[in-house]
């Protein structure tokens, strides 16, 4: 592991050190796993993101199809 410095705030730094979690694991394990659950959190919202321009309602098949629907032939229930 690489040592990294990170500046807080007295008041934070405070209320970290008062956390049982941190007192029980550590700052650095505690501020490792809040990094990883942020890192999750943003790759999870990218992907929502992507998705929702993927399949959202100006997204369509192309205009090179346009038409198409009219000639395909559906199954009757």
């Amino acid at each position: 592991m690489k040592a990294v410095q990170v500046s807080m705030d007295e008041e934070l730094l405070q209320r970290l050190d008062a956390d049982p979690e941190v007192q029980r694991d550590g700052r650095s394990a505690v501020l490792r796993r809040a990094a990883e659950a942020y890192l999750q959190q943003r790759r999870a919202q990218r992907i929502a993101d992507a998705y929702r321009r993927g399949y959202g309602q100006a997204a369509g098949i192309g205009e090179e199809f346009d038409g198409w629907e009219e000639e395909a032939q559906w199954p009757a229930d």
